[in-house]
């Protein structure tokens, strides 16, 4: 059976990178047929056009059908997945409360569309940003959807982290596991690599034992990783986009096959019932696990109190988000 796949903002440069990806079988194996429902505005649909030519002209045999639309009853429409991409963009001199009161009407009417239309086992991956805080307003928007099946991209920011990680040692991004990415993905993150592993010469080591730096892994280490993406968009004009996709291919498989054995990775997800001193109904990225299509928390790591502060700062930004948000949706 084709499972059917929403990505909205399908006519931006992320979906344009994610599509291809998706679509040739990268995220759910090369097996599993798909229907790809693609969600734009109403001026994007002749755009999005070209991308639905584009991915019919690339003949994937696992693409059954494409499906383009700019109305949200046809877009939700019993889906197995939602990845919402789409977001109001934050421009120059824009407050981040204006930012946050266009995202809340955004994200307030896809979580009811979520609500009305979709399966209620439908996993929904929210990328646009505020990333965290949108994923929280589309959860409470879509009251009979189970919470555990919202989660929000920091997977770029844990595959910054571990890139990071790779460079300073001369290994592959693969010899490094277990960074932790805590709470909002905003510069007030924070990347944890006090339980990560790395392999050295054939033996794990932890970082800190490894790096043997740190000043590095308490300093210009958490500074890159909170403000890559925006050195990115000074590098380049435009935001992380290929990275974007490739990180949200990876949180989404693991949300559909389970994480390795022994590693855990970083999700935003609601913070209910966590062990580590976070507010409860904050959508917070945590080290997880994921199994059979479910997340838990990795429970018992130690936090020093370097990582507590950072801990706290960030879960205080999340929770001010999430005041502002909650205001404008009852006015939304």
């Amino acid at each position: 059976e084709p499972i059917r796949v929403l990505v909205t903002g399908a006519a931006g440069q992320i979906a344009y990178s994610l599509l291809y990806s998706i679509a040739k079988g990268d995220v759910f194996g090369k097996e599993q047929p798909l229907v790809l429902v693609l969600l734009d505005i109403t001026p994007m649909m002749t755009v999005l056009e070209g991308v639905v030519m584009e991915l019919q002209d690339c003949a994937l045999p696992l693409l059954r059908e494409v499906i383009s639309t700019d109305k949200e009853e046809v877009a939700f429409k019993d889906l197995d997945i939602a990845i919402l991409v789409g977001s109001m963009p934050r421009r120059e001199g824009m407050e981040r409360k204006d930012l946050l009161k266009a995202n809340v009407k955004i994200f307030k009417s896809q979580g009811a569309a979520l609500d009305k239309y979709a399966k209620k086992t439908v996993k929904v991956v929210v990328v646009g940003n505020p990333a965290n805080t949108n994923c929280l307003i589309a959860s409470k928007s879509a009251p009979s959807i189970p919470k555990e099946n919202f989660s929000c991209l920091t997977r770029l920011d844990h595959n910054r982290a571990k890139s990071q990680i790779a460079l300073k040692l001369g290994v592959t991004a693969n010899d490094v596991k277990n960074v932790i990415i805590w709470g909002n993905h905003s510069s007030t993150q924070y990347p944890d690599v006090n339980h990560a592993k790395v392999n050295v010469k054939g033996k794990e080591v932890g970082v800190y034992e490894a790096i043997k730096d740190d000043s590095w892994l308490k300093g210009d280490f958490i500074l890159t990783v909170q403000q890559r993406g925006a050195a990115v968009i000074k590098a380049r004009k435009l935001s992380s986009a290929m990275s974007a996709a490739k990180a949200i291919c990876d949180h989404v498989r693991d949300i559909w096959f389970g994480t390795p054995a022994g590693e855990f990775v970083s999700m935003g997800v609601i913070s209910d019932g966590n062990s580590y001193g976070v507010p409860e109904d904050l959508l917070y990225s945590f080290p997880v696990v994921i199994k059979d299509k479910t997340w838990k928390f990795v429970e018992g790591l130690p936090i020093n109190d370097f990582s507590r502060e950072k801990m706290d700062l960030t879960a205080k930004e999340l929770t001010e988000e999430k005041e502002t948000a909650v205001e404008f949706l009852s006015s939304a």
